[in-house]
C-alpha cells in the first residue's frame, strides 16, 4: 500500500520546501524504497508555460512534455528519477477538469462545490501518482504558505486523505521559520506556533517540524515547540542555513527524520546507501580551481529563470573539480555596447540559453559572433541555437537579412520559421514542441564525441525550427548539422568544426543533467572552457 508524505510551508514563502521534499525523497530512496514526487501549485494558470520567467522563474519540462514548476528540477536532480504529468498539479488544472466534467454532465445534476467535487479531484491526483508510479512512498509538496486562500482547497483535500488513509499511511512535514532577533540575540518560536495553529485549525496536525534557522535551536526551544505544537521533541528538526544545499539531506539524515517517517509507516529501516552523496558534498566543498562562464540571457535579473542551466554548469564543474563563476550578461544591454572585449575579458566560455520574443535578440547575436570569431568555447541552447544559425548566415554566408519569423513575420530570409504543424495554432499554452524527441547523431562530429552514441532522446520546449531550405548554403560555408530528428527531418544540433568548441542544440540538455552525472554537452563545454581559461 502506497504511503504519503506531505510537505507544507508556514510563516513565509521561500523556506526551502522543495529542497526539504527532495532531501526526504533522496534519503528514503537511499533506504531502497521506490519514491515518487509531485508538486501542488495554488495558482490558477493551468501550468507555468505562459508565465513571464522574470516573475515565475524557469519552466522545467518533463520527458512526457509537461511544463512544470522549477521545483521539479530540484526533485529530478536530487533523486535522479524522471517525473511526469502527475508530478505537477495546479489549481488551474483541477478547476479545468471539474468544469469539463460538469459540462459533460458527469455530476448527475448536483451543485458543484469546492467540497466534495474540487477536493475529490485533488485527492484523485494524489492517488493517481501512487498508482501510476507504483511507488512505495509519494512525497507531495504544497506550494504557497499556510493561510493563503489559494491553497485552502489543497489543504482540505489533504485533511481528507489523512482521515481516509490513517496515521500509518500519511506523514505531514511542516516547514517553518524560526527568526533570529539580532537586538536581543534570540530565536523566536511564536511565528511557528501561529503557523501550526493555522494548520491545525484546518484539521491537520503536523507530524514533524522542519525549522529554517540561521543557528541551531536549543533543547529548551525544541521543548517549547514540542509543547505548543503537539509534536514530539525528536520530530522538531533544525534546517540550519548552509552554503552547500547538497549538505541538507545529510543534515536530515543525522537528525533521523527518514527513520521517524518509516517508523510511523511501520516500514523496515533499511541500511541507507548515501556514500555517493557524501562524496558529492566533499567534491563541492573542495573545488580546487575556478573559471568564469558568461551566460548571455534576457531574463538575467532573476537567476532562477536559468536555474537548470546554472546547475548544469556547476555539475560539469564538479567533475573537473572546478568552481563555475557565472557572469550574468543582460543581452538587451549588450545591444548598445561596442566594447565586447571588456564584457567578456574574463570569460573562459560563453553560453546563450533559451528564451522567447524579440527583446535582446541582437545582443545575443553579438555575443555569439564574439565567441565565434575569437575562438571562445560556446554552447547554445534552443533560441541560442537558432540565433547561432542566424549569426552564421548573416556574417559568414552573406545573407544579411537572415532572421526568424518569430521576430519578423514577413522576412524574406526566414532562416528560422514556424513548424508546419504550428502555423494554425491559436492557443499559446501547452502547444509548443514539448518533451522527449529522438535525435540521430552523425559520426566523426563533436556531438558524437560528446555523447559516444548515435541515437539519443532529449527534452524540447520550442515552437520555431531551422528552415531546411538554407541547409545547403550553410553546409557549404562550414557549418555541420550533426544531430537530426529523422522522423520529422528537423535539425537538432549544429556545430562549427573549424572552431575549437562551437556547438548548439535545439533541445534543452539542462533538464537531464545531474550533480553526479553532468550532461555530455555541458561536460565537454566546461572541459573546453577550462582548457581555454584566461590567465
Amino acid at each position: 500500500m502506497t504511503k504519503y508524505v506531505f510537505v507544507t510551508g508556514g510563516v513565509v514563502s521561500g523556506l526551502g520546501k522543495g529542497i526539504t521534499a527532495s532531501s526526504l525523497a533522496l534519503l528514503l530512496k537511499a533506504r531502497n524504497y521506490k519514491v515518487f514526487m509531485q508538486k501542488f501549485d495554488p495558482y490558477i494558470n493551468v501550468d507555468p508555460g505562459t508565465m513571464n520567467p522574470i516573475q515565475h522563474g524557469e519552466v522545467f519540462v518533463t520527458y512526457d512534455g509537461c511544463e512544470t514548476d522549477l521545483d521539479l528540477g530540484h526533485y529530478e536532480r536530487f533523486i535522479d528519477e524522471e517525473l511526469n504529468y502527475t508530478s505537477n498539479i495546479t489549481s488551474g488544472k483541477i478547476f479545468k477538469t471539474v468544469i469539463e466534467k460538469e459540462r459533460k454532465g458527469e455530476y448527475l445534476g448536483a451543485t458543484v462545490q469546492m467540497v466534495p467535487h474540487v477536493t475529490n479531484e485533488i485527492k484523485n491526483k494524489v492517488y493517481e501518482a501512487g498508482i501510476s508510479s507504483k511507488a512505495d512512498i509519494v512525497i507531495t509538496e504544497i506550494g504557497g504558505t499556510i493561510g493563503d486562500i489559494e491553497s485552502s482547497s489543497f489543504i482540505e483535500a489533504l485533511r481528507q486523505i489523512q482521515y481516509e488513509q490513517g496515521e500509518k499511511n500519511t506523514f505531514f512535514v511542516h516547514t517553518t521559520l524560526i527568526p533570529y532577533i539580532y537586538g536581543s540575540g534570540e530565536l523566536k518560536t511564536k511565528p511557528t506556533q501561529n503557523s501550526v495553529k493555522d494548520l491545525r485549525n484546518m484539521g491537520i496536525r503536523p507530524n514533524a517540524l522542519v525549522c529554517r534557522t540561521p543557528i541551531p535551536t536549543s533543547e529548551n526551544l525544541k521543548n517549547k515547540l514540542s509543547l505548543y505544537c503537539s509534536v514530539p521533541k525528536e520530530n522538531v528538526i533544525d534546517a540550519v542555513d548552509v552554503k552547500n544545499i547538497y549538505q541538507i539531506p545529510i543534515n536530515f539524515y543525522n537528525k533521523k527524520i527518514d527513520e521517524i517517517i518509516l517508523k510511523q509507516f511501520e516500514l523496515p529501516i533499511n541500511k541507507a546507501n548515501i556514500k555517493y552523496w557524501e562524496d558529492l558534498i566533499k567534491t563541492v566543498d573542495d573545488l580546487k580551481d575556478e573559471i568564469e562562464i558568461a551566460l548571455v540571457g534576457k531574463y538575467v535579473e532573476l537567476h532562477d529563470a536559468y536555474l537548470s542551466v546554472a546547475e548544469s554548469l556547476k555539475h560539469a564543474g564538479y567533475k573537473y573539480k572546478t568552481k563555475i563563476n557565472i557572469n550574468w550578461v543582460d543581452s538587451e544591454e549588450l545591444e548598445s555596447k561596442d566594447n565586447l572585449e571588456k564584457v567578456f575579458k574574463n570569460a573562459s566560455g560563453i553560453i546563450v540559453p533559451g528564451g522567447f520574443g524579440s527583446r535582446g535578440i541582437e545582443g545575443k547575436i553579438k555575443a555569439i559572433n564574439f565567441a565565434r570569431i575569437n575562438n571562445i568555447p560556446f554552447l547554445g541552447i534552443c533560441l541560442g541555437m537558432q540565433l547561432s544559425v542566424i549569426e552564421f548566415a548573416r556574417n559568414v554566408c552573406g545573407i544579411k537579412e537572415a532572421t526568424s519569423t518569430e521576430f519578423d513575420a514577413v522576412t524574406n530570409e526566414p532562416i528560422i520559421d514556424l513548424m508546419a504543424d504550428q502555423k494554425s495554432i491559436v492557443n499559446m499554452g501547452g502547444t509548443l514542441r514539448l518533451g522527449n524527441y529522438p535525435c540521430k547523431i552523425k559520426k566523426d562530429t563533436l556531438a558524437y564525441k560528446d555523447y559516444k552514441q548515435e541515437n539519443i532522446l532529449e527534452r524540447h520546449r520550442h515552437r520555431y525550427e531551422f528552415n531546411n531550405k538554407y541547409k545547403e548554403i550553410l553546409e557549404q560555408n562550414g557549418m555541420v548539422f550533426s544531430g537530426i530528428n529523422e522522423d520529422a527531418n528537423l535539425v537538432e544540433i549544429i556545430e562549427i568544426p573549424s572552431h575549437p568548441h562551437f556547438i548548439a542544440s535545439q533541445f534543452h540538455p539542462e533538464f537531464k543533467s545531474r550533480p553526479t552525472k553532468p550532461h555530455p554537452l555541458f561536460d565537454s563545454f566546461i572541459k573546453a572552457s577550462i582548457d581555454n581559461k584566461k590567465i
